[in-house]
């Protein structure tokens, strides 16, 4: 197949779009690939669309390999089933929702759990009908509230997502090998770096749960890994290692000071520090941060959460430990209202007589001494002792996770990264099977209940993350099997002689089995070589001075390397490159 640059509808620019944060965006938009059509919508040109084909391609194969069977969806979907699982709630303002000119409601597909579950229990009743696992790759929905990066957070995005279904937890976690072992194969073959994590299962549900990340410094997600083991896990996921209980026998009784203007963790160390003939750090003060959480359907509500003063809590931490229920930090109306909320001075006390919710970091344990508000202003209570002076309602582990912390497998500390979700896996279990009662009759004719996985990837937000791995600070570089063709042929001038090998050299390549670009245009060379590496095909055959003394150049996209190839040797060199 030959493209020519002609007649290729495409328009490539030498400046960043002003809206573009992250190398991917840039350069799929100055190479001719995507065009933004609104907040986090884009259109796919022609040499992107071939990209995101190739990218799906591979993904298909994969799947199909392992016995997958596709099947496919419609977008807009009911309420209904939605209703039945509880996510029309929960999802929250992120999910479209409409209605049509009946008035029922209906909402753009975020994900499928819900239709895949009903059509199984409508086409499948008997033992013998299972396992089945069916996939789609369609193009999904969300409402995000800040769209950014261009492909990378969108709100309407392509995605593969494929569901398990088991008559047993023993072939639940069959099914969730071959998954994993599918998309290992799949991100190998794309060329990315990547780390598989634990993670949350979230609004999803479900047990057992690990994301797949392309390392990338402009990745959203932070993960952290041992330096000693093969552990790794989304900071979401993160378990932290309480301490053993220490005895309250031997800890002094509580006392209030007297502190003035101490509000902050800071300020509250400098003045023990200067006023006490004993030497604390943050990490001996107990911060209690206060917010409010809604479960779908119900009222606001308080909650406390009290951590080391040395530490800070991490919010997508704490809305993932908290989902599905909203999470807001509290306005000045709330301090109002609740009037023994002292600011800069709350501790245990007022917050457990006043019936908050009062969770506790795994750090704060039976025995530990802290040094906390006194529900008065200018106020703080010295050697408050869990156990004996106060008593959390439970555990919450959403501190911030740093760097050097103790990896939560006991086998050396932990280093942070960043990286772009590409996929997930989870293994979703009994919830929605228990929501729609699909079951399959068993050998005994008693109902079986079916045990479910999910699992997703990214297919267009794979595109994204392919280049911000591969490129340079001239443009992208495809990896072979992603790349909208195999050679990109430039004609460095507009000789007739060069034109005419440039078209030779086209054919014989096409006629090979190879895709080719031919850069055919009245273009100066300057121009065709800059858009030859911004579009980043990975191999360029140059048709310049060299033919008249019998020789074509050939480079390298990725190291740059360029070898100067006789003319009768070259289609095979070429061919012998791609097939390689």
């Amino acid at each position: 197949m030959i493209t020519r640059m002609s007649s290729l509808f495409l328009r490539t620019l030498r400046e960043d779009p002003a809206d573009a944060e992250v190398p991917s965006h840039k350069l799929l938009v100055r190479a001719g690939y995507v065009r933004r059509v609104a907040p986090g919508g884009y259109s796919w040109l022609p040499l992107g669309l071939r990209v995101l084909r190739n990218i799906e391609a591979v993904v298909r194969e994969e799947m199909d390999a392992f016995g997958a069977q596709e099947i496919q969806f419609p977008a807009l979907l009911p309420k209904e089933p939605y209703e039945a699982t509880n996510r029309w709630e929960e999802y929250g303002p992120n999910i479209f929702r409409l209605k049509d000119r009946k008035g029922a409601d209906y909402l753009l597909g975020p994900t499928h759990e819900e239709l895949f579950t009903l059509t199984v229990k409508g086409e499948y009743s008997s033992y013998k009908d299972y396992p089945v696992t069916l996939y789609q790759i369609q193009t999904k929905y969300r409402d995000e509230a800040r769209p950014r990066a261009g492909i990378l957070r969108g709100r309407e995005f392509l995605m593969k997502d494929s569901y398990s279904f088991d008559l047993t937890d023993e072939g639940l976690s069959k099914s969730y090998q071959n998954h994993r072992d599918a998309y290992i194969r799949i991100f190998d073959r794309l060329g990315l770096e990547y780390v598989v994590v634990s993670a949350t299962s979230g609004a999803m549900g479900g047990s057992a749960s690990e994301e797949f990340l392309a390392v990338a410094e402009t990745g959203e997600d932070t993960f952290v890994r041992s330096t000693e083991s093969g552990y790794a896990a989304n900071v979401e996921a993160v378990t932290t290692p309480a301490p053993a209980a220490q005895s309250i026998d031997d800890k002094p009784a509580a006392a209030v000071h007297h502190t003035p203007n101490t509000p902050t963790i800071e300020s509250l160390v400098d003045f023990l520090n200067a006023n006490t003939d004993r030497k604390f750090t943050a990490a001996d003060t107990l911060k209690n941060v206060l917010v409010k959480t809604k479960v779908p359907g119900k009222e606001w509500e308080l909650l406390a959460i009290a951590v080391p003063g040395d530490r800070e809590v991490d919010f997508k931490r704490l809305e993932a430990a908290l989902e599905p229920a909203e999470v807001a930090m509290l306005d000045e109306a709330d301090f109002a209202k609740n009037t023994f909320l002292v600011k800069g001075y709350i501790g245990p006390g007022a917050l457990q007589a006043n019936g908050v919710r009062f969770l506790a970091d795994p750090r704060i344990v039976t025995g530990t001494a802290w040094v906390t508000g006194a529900d008065k202003a200018d106020h703080h209570v010295v050697d408050l002792v869990a156990g004996r002076d106060f008593t959390p309602d439970g555990t919450i582990d959403v501190a911030e996770v740093r760097e050097g912390d103790p990896s939560p497998d006991g086998k050396g500390v932990l280093v942070a990264a960043r990286g772009i979700e590409i996929g997930h896996i989870f293994q979703l279990g009994r919830k929605y099977a228990d929501a729609f009662s699909l079951d399959a009759l068993g050998p005994d004719s008693k109902p079986v209940r079916i045990t479910m996985g999910s699992y997703g990837i990214g297919v267009s937000r794979l595109v994204a993350a392919i280049a911000e791995q591969s490129h340079d600070d001239r443009g992208l570089i495809w990896p072979r099997n992603v790349a909208p063709a195999d050679v990109h042929v430039v004609i460095a001038g507009k000789d007739e002689t060069l034109t005419a090998a440039g078209e030779d050299f086209a054919q014989q390549l096409s006629a090979r089995g190879l895709k080719v670009i031919l850069d055919d245009r009245k273009a100066s060379p300057g121009v065709k070589f800059a858009d030859a590496e911004l579009v980043g095909i990975p191999t360029i055959l140059v048709i310049g001075r060299g033919l008249k003394d019998g020789t074509v150049e050939v480079k390298d996209r990725k190291s740059g390397d360029r070898v100067e190839v006789p003319v009768a040797e070259a289609v095979d060199h070429l061919v012998n490159i791609v097939n390689s």
